[in-house]
């Protein structure tokens, strides 16, 4: 495919990356400030430097704030049968589709994980699209990570709360228990260690076990054992599921304020 990134900021940047270092697309950037761009990358500063009508997909990847002064300029790069595809936050098909008119539009929901090849994403796409367009762009979107199709463009505000705003909880819980490991002696270093490979340690056992969340949880406390202990103190009166759900859903509502 010929791709066209409006943009080229940190996520934008962060999955391009992985797209140039691992498919055979044509990537051009249209931004005025981009720098350290991958090798075989085209750059342009300005929407008059953009050929018409000669592009498979025209990524937005700029702020939400600016596309209904930014995208105007590049709706004429698209070719006929290409579509839209947004990364913007917050912004709806229906607020692209204003702009661009009757095409094809697919709104992705990434998150930080994409700039090592980890991320998750969730894609939505209107009736314009066609089957191929939604198992191409969804395909090319995977290469940041995984991605998962939305049946509807309110779960891209419910994913949002979930896996996009998900690494800022998990930094913090990591954060936490970074300083938990401290205080029963640990230097900072050696927590750190201890934490994240803790951490990476178990999501592989569970990605890997056909065991249930629940189940690997129970396998490794033993009765009056230290993890009852742990898990006691960490779960009181059902404190622990009741902050990670009033978390997503304060998340999920902040999403929808924001269409």
């Amino acid at each position: 495919m010929n791709i066209l990134l409006i943009g080229c900021g940190k996520m934008g940047g962060a999955m391009l990356r992985q797209w140039a270092a691992r498919d055979e697309n044509q990537f051009t950037v249209a931004d005025p400030a981009a720098t350290g761009l991958p090798d075989g990358v085209t750059h342009v500063t300005d929407a008059a430097d953009v050929p018409a009508g000669v592009f498979d997909v025209v990524l937005i990847a700029i702020k939400p704030q600016m596309i209904v002064d930014v995208l105007p300029d590049y709706v004429h790069a698209l070719k006929t049968g290409g579509c839209f595809v947004s990364i913007a936050a917050g912004c709806s098909i229906e607020t692209v589709a204003k702009i661009v008119g009757d095409a094809a539009i697919i709104r992705v929901m990434p998150n930080m994980a994409a700039m090592v090849g980890l991320g998750v994403s969730g894609i939505y796409s209107n009736d314009a699209c066609s089957k191929q367009q939604v198992t191409d762009v969804t395909a090319w979107i995977a290469q940041t990570g995984s991605c998962v199709q939305l049946a509807n463009e309110d779960e891209i505000d419910r994913l949002t709360a979930v896996s996009g705003s998900g690494p800022g909880y998990v930094f913090e819980l990591m954060r936490s228990y970074v300083a938990a490991a401290k205080s029963v002696g640990f230097d900072q270093e050696t927590a750190e260690k201890l934490v994240f490979d803790t951490i990476t340690g178990a999501v592989e056992t569970a990605r890997q076990s056909e065991s249930s969340l629940e189940e690997l949880r129970n396998s490794v406390t033993s009765k009056n054992g230290t993890t009852q202990a742990g898990l006691e103190a960490l779960m009181h009166d059902g404190q622990l599921h009741a902050l990670f759900e009033n978390t997503v859903q304060a998340a999920y509502r902040r999403a929808a304020e924001l269409k």
